[in-house]
């Protein structure tokens, strides 16, 4: 089997959630320090189009989605399991109020012009004002909102005591003794908070759910090797596409497999993936695409949050 390779930098809390995670199963894994902004010309080789961070790739598979590559490195090392409490609605909804809630209140307050520097040490004026366009333009037209400082701070002071209930009885982690996934997706949703040091005070009321990111961030990332952007493409450009083993097009208005489309996201970031359709299950869209620099790949995107349109 490949190796993994994880195209991300170091400022993403995504691809915090990622690294954590690969940490937490102690894995050895290749890491491709990407642009935090477009254009991206070797991530886009891989996913025909895709920019948001991180991105997985094993072979000429290449996952898109931190939710989908989550599973994917489930699939990859089943142990330690992620679902140590099953695939349950809870955990789920947990995941999803952290991260479609709960991070796009904590990121405004904690990637302020006061703390910006915390993430980008060396960040220029000029790359700050990029960063900022950049992501003005991916949420353009977006549903995910984020409001002005002061709400998203009352939001924030909202949840948290509902956060610290979960720690109650000496609990380590949000639903028992070992970490899932629940635990990985409200940590890094927290993590902006947590390292910005004018932030992190609002934790300090807060002392189980301080502790509980200091264990969080103790489980580390694993066993990481850098290489280049150029080597990932060589990898994908040598390797064959799994082989998937099934084929579904499940509630696509009548697109079939085989059929030329677009994928993208319903939120934001509404950069549209082309390729040949392979599978449209419940949980996972698959399109084949070939890249000359890529090869052959097979781009992977989880079923919810994204739509599947014929390419006209």
């Amino acid at each position: 089997m490949s190796d993994i390779v994880l195209h991300h930098f170091p400022a993403s809390p995504y691809a915090e959630k990622i690294r954590a995670i690969l940490g937490f199963k102690k894995l050895k894994w290749k890491s491709v320090t990407i642009p935090a902004v477009m254009p991206k010309p070797d991530v886009v080789a891989l996913t025909g189009g895709y920019r948001r961070t991180p991105v997985l790739q094993i072979g000429a598979d290449v996952y898109c989605d931190s939710g989908l590559i989550a599973r994917a490195i489930e699939d990859y090392a089943p142990s330690p399991t992620l679902f140590t409490y099953g695939d349950t609605l809870a955990m789920e909804a947990i995941t999803f109020l952290s991260e479609a809630v709960l991070f796009n209140t904590a990121v405004p307050i904690a990637f302020t012009p006061a703390s910006v520097k915390v993430f980008f040490p060396d960040a220029t004026p000029e790359f700050l004002d990029s960063f900022r366009t950049d992501r003005a333009a991916m949420r353009k037209g977006g549903t995910a909102r984020r409001g002005p400082i002061n709400e998203c701070r009352a939001t924030v002071l909202h949840f948290l005591p509902k956060i610290e209930s979960q720690f109650r009885d000496g609990r380590p982690f949000v639903l028992g003794s070992t970490p899932c996934l629940a635990d990985f997706g409200l940590y890094h949703t927290l993590w902006p908070m947590w390292r910005a040091p004018g932030v992190k005070a609002m934790l300090n009321p807060f002392p189980k759910t301080y502790l509980y990111m200091d264990r969080m961030a103790a489980l580390g990332h694993g066993k990481p090797t850098e290489i280049t952007s150029g080597k990932a493409l060589e990898i994908a450009k040598a390797s064959k596409p799994a082989r998937l083993g099934y084929g579904l097009a499940i509630e696509t208005e009548g697109i079939k497999l085989g059929d030329t489309v677009e994928v993208l996201p319903v939120d934001y970031a509404f950069d549209p993936v082309k390729g040949e359709l392979l599978t449209a299950s419940a949980d996972e869209i698959v399109v084949r695409r070939t890249d000359p620099r890529a090869g052959t790949l097979q781009v992977h995107f989880p079923r919810f949050g994204y739509e599947i349109r014929k390419h006209s």
